[in-house]
Parts: C-alpha cells; structure tokens; sequence
C-alpha cells in the first residue's frame, strides 16, 4: 500500500532533487523510496552479521560512566 509523505527541506536541497530528477528520469517520490530501501536493506544486513547474543546487549552500557581505565583495571582484576 502506497502512502503520502509531506517532507521538508531546504530550498536548495529541493532544487538539487529536482535536477537530479530530471537527470535520470525518476520521480523524487521514486529516489526517496529508494533512499529508504536502500537504509533498509543496510540495517538488515547489519542486524544479520551480528549474532543474536551479541545483538541483544548492543546499546546496554550507552549512558553508563565507564572510561577505558575502568576497563584496564577489570583486566588487571580478572588476570592477575
């Protein structure tokens, strides 16, 4: 199913759209669609040559306070 989209942009990006448009003959409505696709398709590749496991703790320790010399202490703990 085909929806409508509104965006908003700069003028000048609107008009480097449209030349390119005329350029190759596709519709701005059709390069956008490819734009996306193509994000798609990068994310789904991405999410597939990560492993579950790993996938699932991905974005766990974003906002936690843990510098690199945290880090080289655990390792000194743990090997020592």
């Amino acid at each position: 199913m085909n929806s409508k989209l509104t965006l908003r942009l700069d003028d000048h990006l609107i008009q480097v759209a449209k030349n390119y448009s005329a350029k190759t003959g596709k519709s701005i409505s059709r390069i956008v669609a490819d734009m996306f696709a193509i994000i798609a398709l990068e994310q789904q590749q991405q999410e597939d040559t990560i492993p579950s496991r790993v996938q699932a703790l991905k974005g766990l320790l974003k906002h936690a306070d843990i510098s690199d010399h945290d880090y080289q202490r655990h390792l000194e703990e743990k090997h020592l």
